[in-house]
């Protein structure tokens, strides 16, 4: 140890023994204070009229959680299309370079807002799937960006009181029915249920997504939040899956080998920049056999340069480029007609082995990275390896849709207790769950819920249980659980990786129903109840509902504390009532800023 003038304690017995003495004082009086500042800080969210904390029994170190009633005031109106972690105000403290700055930056603990997230003047409930996914109320997205660059183009338009949305494009002017169809012309596996799970990098406004869904394809939409404004939030109010996110330095928050397509409609990716680095991460993600659309430059430069404003000899080499960095990561040429291309994803692993080769780039990925993890992962310039052993990884040795749902995906294994009767067991109980939320909540199969988030998921079940009805499921897999995500995708099913301790890349009032089956119980100890519930808020819409599936020990807190967010709550048994367990069912009350008309 050291004075504070940075000469050192004598050692002698009589020199320290007033130093360390003194010490101790200083640090008692410190933890004093800073005990202070914490309970202090933790007493300004409790309301003066703070209800009976809930009771925990005498000598029970697992009764309830002791919580005071707390009161969340509104945020200013300014926060109405609030996106923590990718807030177009902090976008100057981050670099421009490969659009860095558009990537996940979440505010630090000192800058996190507190307050409850109004809906912007004279918002109305969505109208309802499936009128939705065709038009939407004005007020609810009043974002005129896109309808004026794009007018051109028929992404929206505005007609009164509404958006509506013709289902344009800047690659498919004849719309997107007839732009997929020519899409399934040249990839028959997209009739036969064969494709199931796809991505839409820099999606629009989703028509290409919402177009498949009547195709049996479910669909990851994905956008960034920039100059065209609310992409992602359009294609939410419209009831089409879809985050925020793009492909910049970091990798998507997905799993290798798990989607079956990735498509790219004139999505301005510069593909073949940075060595080829953005390609890396959709071959990445990609389950081997799986394809890859492209449509818009280079494709089809014979007929298309003019429009470009290039020469035909620049577009020329961007395609050869293209097509060398596709190949040299065992992609081939599927397909090609008019202004699209396919490329499908190899899955013989000769031309892996080839990856060997010192000289060749992009070289085999032998850094130690997961090839499975990916949140807050940096891009790498190198090929991911499919597993030579995984047989049933490759697209055309899944099940076909819907029977993949209900087979145990052989990366079940690779889960810690993991098997497939741990699997079959799962997709039983929450066939039995799901059967009872409907008791609980009659609004669940109806067109009153359409956008569903499980917000901690294990295999999916819940969404396997619920496929039938009207609506789609994002399955949240948490960062900090075992990574069965791979598990979701292989069963044909979407979702993400996230750490609740943070927001989540959407817009505020995008999900109908809220489900989490002990996230509190699990997360608790990383990450703090409020924030957790006002983030819950911020994304569930007016009038949507939450189903709290918890231990007894947290379910009457977080009922406490969800009055603070203007919630209605009530506990229900569980289906087999089970008394260590209950459910809290919520509705989200809709009311408007004070600072509005």
């Amino acid at each position: 140890m050291k004075h504070k003038d940075g000469k050192p304690y004598q050692s002698d017995k009589s020199s320290w023994k007033v130093p360390v003495a003194l010490a101790v004082v200083v640090l008692c009086g410190l933890s004093f204070y800073l005990g202070g500042i914490f309970y202090s800080d933790r007493e300004r969210y409790v309301t003066e009229e703070a209800s009976k904390a809930v009771d925990t029994p005498m000598g029970t170190a697992t009764g309830p959680i002791q919580i005071k009633a707390v009161s969340f005031p509104e945020c200013d109106a300014e926060y109405q299309d609030y996106t923590p972690c990718t807030d177009p105000k902090r976008w100057h403290k981050y670099g421009r370079h490969r659009l860095a700055f558009l990537e996940r930056h979440c505010p630090p603990s000192f800058e996190r807002q507190e307050c409850l997230v109004p809906p912007p003047d004279g918002y109305k409930s969505p109208i309802r799937w499936p009128k939705s996914r065709n038009e939407c109320w004005y007020r609810n997205v009043p974002y005129d960006w896109i309808n004026k660059q794009k007018s051109n183009q028929h992404w929206l338009k505005k007609e009164g009181e509404k958006f509506l949305f013709p289902g344009g494009g800047t690659m498919f002017p004849n719309g997107v029915g007839a732009y997929v169809d020519l899409m399934q012309d040249l990839i028959p596996q997209m009739k036969d249920g064969t494709i199931r799970t796809a991505i839409d990098t820099g999606c629009g406004v989703a028509s290409w997504g919402g177009d498949l869904l009547d195709r049996g394809i479910l669909t990851v939409s994905l956008a960034p939040r920039d100059n065209h404004q609310a992409q992602v939030q359009f294609a939410l109010e419209r009831g089409i899956p879809a985050i925020l996110g793009i492909i910049s330095t970091q990798r998507l928050p997905f799993p290798s080998n798990s989607f079956d397509m990735a498509h790219c409609s004139r999505c301005l990716i510069p593909w073949t920049e940075f060595g080829g680095v953005y390609l890396l991460e959709i071959h990445r993600i990609l389950r081997p056999g799986g394809f890859w659309v492209l449509s818009g430059p280079p494709v089809n430069y014979q007929h298309r340069w003019r429009g470009w404003n290039t020469t035909i000899e620049e577009q020329k080499s961007d395609y050869d480029k293209l097509q060398e960095l596709l190949t040299s990561m065992c992609f081939k040429l599927f397909n090609k007609k008019n202004d699209i291309a396919v490329w499908q994803k190899l899955s013989d692993n000769n031309c892996y082995k080839k990856l060997d080769n010192p000289d060749n780039y992009p070289s085999k990925c032998d850094d130690g990275t997961e090839p499975d993890s990916a949140w807050y992962t940096p891009l790498r310039p190198c090929v991911v390896v499919p597993n030579p052993s995984a047989k049933k990884l490759k697209l055309d040795s899944l099940p076909k849709w819907p029977e993949r749902l209900h087979v145990a995906p052989e990366r079940v294994s690779d889960v810690r207790g993991g098997s497939a009767g741990a699997f079959k067991h799962d997709d039983g109980k929450w066939k039995a769950r799901a059967k009872h939320y409907k008791k609980l909540l009659p609004a669940i199969g109806t067109d009153k819920i359409r956008n569903v988030m499980d917000m901690n998921t294990l295999y999916g079940g819940f969404a396997a249980a619920v496929v039938d009805d009207p609506l789609w499921v994002m399955n949240v897999v948490s960062s900090y659980a075992p990574n069965t995500l791979p598990v979701v995708y292989d069963r044909g099913l979407i979702g993400t990786l996230h750490d609740w301790c943070e927001a989540f890349s959407t817009y505020p009032r995008t999900y109908d129903l809220l489900h989490l089956d002990g996230l509190f119980s699990a997360e608790s100890h990383r990450c703090e109840m409020k924030y957790v519930l006002l983030e819950m808020d911020r994304i569930l819409r007016p009038n949507g509902y939450a189903i709290i599936r918890e231990s007894s020990y947290f379910v009457d807190a977080i009922a406490t504390m969800a009055k603070g967010t203007r919630w209605s709550c009530h506990k229900e048994e569980t289906e087999y009532s089970v008394e260590k367990e209950k459910i809290l069912i919520c509705q989200k009350k809709l009311w408007y800023s004070k600072q509005n008309s």
